[in-house]
């Protein structure tokens, strides 16, 4: 069953299988989110019914050590947390990743105290209809997510994957703090293989571990794992590959843990090896820094798939001025690097695809394009897998991955 999982949802295996044609990889993202409050139990569970490949679990850590399921460590715009009494001495303002942020964050609550919040809709302006399951369910823990997944996969006589993401993981073991002063100190990376080494949760061809970042990638690849004799996929995420975000307001452009020990004048060699000087590591390296032959090569070594922004792989243009609709427009062309990531043997998991009309692309002649749309072309420019919130629409497609040349 799991060799046959591998086959069929790997798309590692691409470039020494080019004849065959495998299914695109479906990643419910953060659960099936387009008709669910995102990074629920519930959520997760839909997709999964929905026919997902993957439920994908983003995780941040509770004060006590807990890793759960939310998109950010600030809590406030996903659950009711601002209504609390209770808490309101928990408000305060934070850095992350060189960001400011005042808001309730997770890291200075316990499991026990985070288990009483409710979760909300996060979009409630493009998903009305979401907002009718608002304060009806909890966060859940990893743990929780991982039982799940076991569970329905029996259940259903298919397997689940996971595909957890580290979030923040340089603020959380080096830089962040507790409300008190405290230093975080908790290494995200270990508590992730850990928790899935105690579910019994480790065949990598149902786990993908992902991150925004590349430090702990590589301590992932070359020490957390082979302590414990694992082998799990990693892919590296690709925020903003233009070169424009704005570090001040934006944590979108660059890989937060690149820039962290640039600047404090750290080894950059000894912290990534080979990549350091392959990639031109320094305190202003951004995504796009890293997409070019040598670069996709260098990483290649490292990592076995990548997860590129949907606008940056089409590479959308702003709408011309004086457009009656302002959303972005698809490029002339699909971005030139996928072709190269795809001949390396590169994943390449696109995110998010999104339902919601104010989430949409126009084709060049300003034409709105349906998510299934859109979706069509991703794959036939080459991707092998998506993020989607409404895994259900994806998985309905019924499209494969084209073979890599």
């Amino acid at each position: 069953m799991h060799a046959l999982f591998r086959l069929l949802l790997g798309g590692l295996m691409l470039a020494a299988m080019p004849a065959l044609a495998t299914p695109l990889t479906v990643i419910a993202h953060r659960g099936a989110s387009a008709e669910r409050p995102e990074h629920t139990l519930e959520a997760y569970r839909l997709a999964i019914a929905q026919g997902a490949h993957f439920i994908e679990p983003d995780l941040v850590p509770t004060r006590d050590g807990m890793l759960v399921a939310r998109h950010e460590n600030a809590l406030s715009g996903s659950t009711d947390v601002a209504e609390r009494p209770e808490f309101a001495d928990r408000k305060t303002r934070k850095q992350i990743d060189g960001v400011w942020v005042e808001d309730w964050f997770a890291e200075d609550f316990t499991f026990a105290e985070l288990k009483t919040l409710r979760a909300r809709e996060t979009k409630p302006a493009e998903r009305p209809g979401n907002r009718a399951f608002d304060d009806r369910f909890s966060i859940p823990s990893f743990a929780e997510v991982i039982a799940l997944a076991k569970e329905e996969g029996e259940r259903l006589g298919r397997p689940i994957g996971l595909y957890p993401e580290t979030k923040h993981p340089t603020y959380f073991l080096h830089e962040g703090r507790h409300l008190d002063g405290r230093p975080i100190g908790l290494d995200t990376s270990a508590l992730l293989l850990d928790e899935l080494v105690a579910a019994g949760f480790t065949d990598p061809g149902r786990v993908f571990i992902q991150s925004f970042e590349l430090a702990n990638l590589r301590r992932l690849r070359h020490e957390l794992m082979p302590a414990r004799g694992l082998a799990l996929p990693l892919v590296f995420l690709l925020g903003d590959v233009s070169g424009r975000s704005d570090p001040a307001t934006s944590n979108f452009g660059q890989p937060y843990d690149v820039v962290w020990h640039a600047r404090r004048g750290d080894d950059l060699a000894a912290l990534y090896g080979p990549l350091a000087g392959a990639l031109g590591l320094h305190a202003g390296s951004h995504y796009g820094e890293f997409l070019g032959p040598a670069a996709l090569a260098a990483l290649r070594r490292e990592v076995d798939g990548l997860g590129p922004w949907i606008p940056s792989l089409v590479q959308a243009v702003p709408a011309p001025e004086g457009a009656a609709d302002p959303r972005p427009r698809l490029g002339p062309a699909m971005a030139p690097w996928l072709a190269e990531a795809r001949r390396l043997g590169f994943a390449v998991h696109a995110y998010t695809l999104r339902p919601e009309p104010p989430f949409r692309l126009l084709d060049a002649g300003g034409q709105e394009l349906s998510s299934a749309e859109l979706l069509r072309h991703l794959v036939a420019a080459g991707i092998t897998g998506i993020f989607a919130d409404a895994p259900g629409e994806a998985v309905a497609l019924g499209l494969t991955v084209r073979a890599c040349p």
